[in-house]
């Protein structure tokens, strides 16, 4: 049984090379480590390189490092393709791809979670907490993005 997608989509006043590194390099700057993150609010730092085979990396106050998924696919300014499992194994990693197309006043975002399947029988809770959790980051993302120069 194939499980849908959590389809995300937000628009923000910036450019599609402005969005894009807002998402990925600024990443910092918006992710609501305090509440979503492995570390709570021992979360220092966020890390998302963008390029292939780059680590998404959560850092915490000591100097802890957890791994949140690996970009496997990038083309800035258009599209990022990363597996995704903060807080667990490599192997129940699902796939996250972001696209950023121009759209009237700035940057169309689109975020499509899928592999559900990897979450084995915890896979519609793990869905479902996705399906408000990707909504409540990207609102972070949008508010963020008017101030980005």
């Amino acid at each position: 049984m194939s499980i849908p997608a959590v389809v995300v989509e937000v628009d923000v006043p910036l450019d599609p090379t402005a969005a894009f590194r807002l998402f990925t390099e600024q990443v910092a700057s918006w992710w609501p480590l305090a509440s979503h993150s492995v570390f709570g609010t021992n979360a220092a730092e966020l890390r998302f390189p963008a390029g292939a085979g780059c680590p998404i990396v959560e850092v915490s106050s000591t100097g802890e490092e957890s791994t949140w998924g690996t970009v496997r696919e990038c083309d800035p300014p258009d599209r990022i393709l990363f597996s995704w499992h903060p807080g667990r194994t490599s192997n129940t990693a699902q796939n996250v791809e972001v696209t950023f197309t121009p759209a009237p006043g700035g940057t169309h975002v689109r975020l499509t979670h899928t592999g559900w399947e990897s979450a084995g029988h915890r896979a519609p809770e793990v869905r479902a907490n996705y399906a408000t959790g990707w909504v409540m980051v990207l609102e972070g993302f949008t508010s963020a993005a008017p101030s980005v120069r």
